[in-house]
């Protein structure tokens, strides 16, 4: 998986892409070598928002697009909500693959027996 990252209103800092590395490399190990993950990190420089660091991250898969977003007081917080959320719809997203195919192949198994009969 190719990881990108962005700042908007920020630098992005060395220790952030490591952390960024680190955080999705559970999800880069369930995906195709060919997805491409964009990170952005932003900073709203509104001082009445509390929760002014802000990771939004984008997976680009094969027919599917999954998107995350998190606001924390602190980027590392953001980026690691981030992640999770993402975890969590690349599993489903999973899931739901794997279930189709389960009853793709159970539906060919009955149409061969039927043929045969």
């Amino acid at each position: 998986m190719r990881i990108e990252v962005k700042g908007r209103n920020t630098s992005v800092t060395q220790a952030q892409r490591d952390q960024i590395e680190r955080r999705f490399r559970k999800i880069s190990r369930q995906v195709s070598e060919l997805a491409q993950l964009e990170v952005e990190l932003i900073e709203a420089r509104n001082p009445s928002i509390a929760q002014s660091q802000v990771a939004e991250a984008t997976l680009y898969l094969k027919g599917v697009t999954l998107r995350a977003r998190a606001e924390a007081e602190d980027m590392g917080h953001a980026i690691n909500v981030c992640e999770e959320q993402m975890a969590k719809q690349v599993k489903r997203h999973r899931d739901k693959r794997r279930k189709r195919r389960e009853t793709r192949a159970a539906q060919a198994a009955a149409y061969g027996a039927q043929a045969q009969a």
